[in-house]
């Protein structure tokens, strides 16, 4: 026996039964049960109802119900252009469909409507993989009002990931404010901060109605100040030269409240008594101190930098932000190892990272699979819980109950970011320490749930052996041994980045 298939013929042969409906139409008028007008031209596609319910999950529901379109068997459509609705009509019966950067929000906007599911996922991919500046906006405003939170997520990774490009168009000005306080909160951007306010001035004044190069009136400065009030604390003037400082203030185009602290803030920068430069010192650094214990103003808090080259997902940074939930350690901390930069060896990661106190481990592996670790104690050998009396160097295990491991992406099961805690009965295995044969090794020596071998390159990974494995998989199962690092054995460090204070 053998199985015969001609998907292309049957595609073919259904797109010419829908494209040649009205060259017969007295002949073919009876093959069709279904009538769908477009109200913008009144131009009326001919269709069959056992094909629009087995498409479309909308269909299916409208039809099965009965309702007054069902029973007339014609539906008027009044948000779709009649090029839209026969490219979609014809996808029903093809299953081919032509998407480019004119049409696809169009048609990602009618798929979501009417429950077009497969169509939903093709069209949000093809928008990600080619967002423009002068089209992310309008598409991440609409994946807002449709829920398309992946969507969402790629549009504002753009915006991030091109910011100081992006802040210099016009399309800039076309986000909203719960967009820019969002966009303005998150540390990944590195923005120039004087550009960047002169972006938000610009983006006051197009908000307000308000003439780009005219000098503004009275009523106008004030306008434009409550425009921006809610923006401009996100503002990190401390990162302003003086010169700069000085220039905007001129301006009057900053709300009172914060004009008075800036002023205040810029004579204590340009206090002149050498005498007392210390003292002078001291009374800006408690003025500094005292702002910044308003939460409700970044002003006088310098933006912090990640410096990684393995976290460039806004996702991903505000996952570690929240797992490690201390302001401190994030503010403070820098990348003291990279093994591109430093060298792909454990001692030499040893030297650089022991008796650091809070440490942050993250791996990226050739195979793109990103994890990692984070232990309160960190890599130092004075606090071994246990000891390998036979070897003259410390070897041995380091006690840390706040100690975690983290997957931030996993290409083998697609799963989301997520974070691991340690196991209550193995709080003494936190951490595995030897100086000479292994690097960062999180869990119970060979049997960590992670390690890095003598030389960086490669390591093992026996995930759920120290630390909570994620729901529904078992320990010691190829899917355990595989989570972290797409593989058990010997897999391929691309790069190892270690962070602490």
């Amino acid at each position: 026996m053998e199985n015969y298939s001609n998907l292309e013929k049957l595609s073919n042969d259904l797109k010419n039964l829908f494209q040649n409906q009205n060259q017969n139409e007295k002949e073919e008028e009876s093959y069709f049960d279904f009538e769908i007008i477009c109200e913008q031209n009144k131009t009326s596609f001919k269709t069959h109802k056992s094909i629009l319910s087995s498409r479309s999950e909308y269909f299916k529901s409208l039809f099965k119900s009965k309702m007054k379109e069902y029973q007339e068997n014609k539906l008027i459509l009044k948000d779709v252009s009649s090029s839209i609705l026969f490219s979609i009509l014809n996808y029903f019966y093809s299953g081919k469909i032509e998407i480019n950067l004119e049409n696809a929000i169009q048609i990602l906007f009618f798929s979501s409507k009417y429950l077009i599911d497969e169509l939903i996922e093709i069209t949000s991919n093809f928008i990600k993989n080619n967002l423009r500046f002068e089209t992310v906006v309008d598409i991440l405003k609409l994946s807002e009002a449709m829920n398309f939170n992946q969507l969402i997520d790629s549009s504002y990774q753009f915006i991030f990931d091109n910011f100081n490009e992006f802040i210099k168009t016009s399309f800039f000005l076309e986000l909203e404010e719960n967009h820019l306080n969002l966009i303005l909160l998150n540390e990944i951007i590195e923005p120039n901060e004087f550009e960047l306010f002169q972006s938000i001035i610009k983006w006051g004044k197009h908000k307000s109605n308000i003439n780009q190069e005219k000098e503004l009136e009275k009523e106008e400065k004030e306008k434009l100040q409550n425009q921006i009030s809610n923006i401009i604390n996100k503002i990190r003037f401390i990162d302003f030269t003086k010169k700069e400082l000085q220039d905007i203030l001129k301006e009057d185009l900053i709300p009172n409240q914060i004009s008075k602290k800036l002023i205040q803030f810029q004579k204590l920068q340009n206090q002149n008594d050498k005498e007392n430069e210390k003292k002078n010192e001291k009374k800006l650094k408690r003025f500094i101190q005292k702002e910044n214990r308003n939460q409700n103003s970044l002003i006088f808090q310098p933006r912090f930098k990640l410096d990684s080259k393995i976290i460039k997902e806004i996702g991903h940074f505000n996952k570690l932000k929240e797992w490690i939930n201390n302001d401190e350690f994030f503010s403070k901390m820098k990348k003291g190892f990279s093994a591109k930069r430093d060298g792909f060896d454990c001692k030499k990661w040893h030297d650089i990272c022991d008796n650091k106190g809070k440490t942050l481990v993250i791996i990226k592996t050739k195979d793109n699979f990103i994890f990692g670790g984070f232990t309160q104690i960190g890599f130092t050998n004075n606090k071994l819980t246990w000891r390998n009396q036979d070897r003259e160097d410390y070897r041995g295990w380091i006690r840390d109950p706040n100690a975690f491991i983290f997957s931030l992406r996993n290409n083998k099961n697609n799963r989301k970011s997520e974070k691991f805690k340690i196991r209550q009965i193995e709080e003494e295995y936190a951490i595995f320490y030897d100086y000479s044969s292994y690097g960062p090794n999180f869990g119970h020596g060979n049997n960590a749930d992670f390690y890095l071998n003598s030389k960086l390159q490669s390591g093992n990974s026996n995930f759920g052996y120290t630390y909570h494995l994620p729901n529904r998989i078992k320990p010691y199962s190829n899917e355990s041994q595989t989570y972290l690092a797409g593989s058990f054995r010997s897999w391929k460090v691309d790069e190892l980045e270690t962070f602490f204070i």
